[in-house]
């Protein structure tokens, strides 16, 4: 058995194969149209057509209806809802470290807003980078904070 060394490395056998050579004579079997058929648009140099082009028909994606709009720029928030809240304990502080802890959070890098579904029923410190206007009211009437 010899020793493989980087003079004597050869690919597997089998992995290796010869490109076809196509327009080179008859007796390659690729000669003469070089597997093109008899003229037409796509025997010719250069010639095919674009993709989705359907011969003059009107094509697909310009037949059917064209709805909606993607903005390029959107912010994804963490939604979080009062009534989600209900696990803190009284005084507690709620931003995004402790909100991971109670894997909360869908989105790790994501901001995080606070929304009035449901009661709080907690005095709770806020610490997040938006709260809806009226779960802002609902957490100012039990008495908690809200910083930042």
């Amino acid at each position: 058995m010899t020793v493989k060394t980087l003079a004597n490395l050869k690919p597997a056998a089998g992995s290796n194969k010869n490109r076809k050579r196509i327009g080179r004579g008859i007796g390659s079997g690729w000669g003469k149209t070089a597997g093109k058929g008899h003229k037409g648009q796509k025997a010719r140099a250069g010639g095919g057509v674009a993709p989705g082009f359907e011969g003059g028909q009107m094509p697909l994606y310009r037949r059917i209806p064209k709805r909606g709009f993607t903005p390029r720029k959107t912010t994804t928030y963490n939604v979080i809802n009062l009534d989600q809240l209900k696990d803190f304990p009284e005084g507690s502080t709620v931003n995004a470290e402790t909100l991971l802890e109670k894997r909360m959070l869908r989105l790790k890098k994501s901001p995080i807003k606070i929304l009035a579904r449901g009661k709080l029923e907690k005095k709770l410190n806020f610490k997040v980078d938006k709260i809806s206007g009226k779960a802002k009211e609902l957490i100012e009437a039990v008495g908690g904070k809200i910083e930042g």
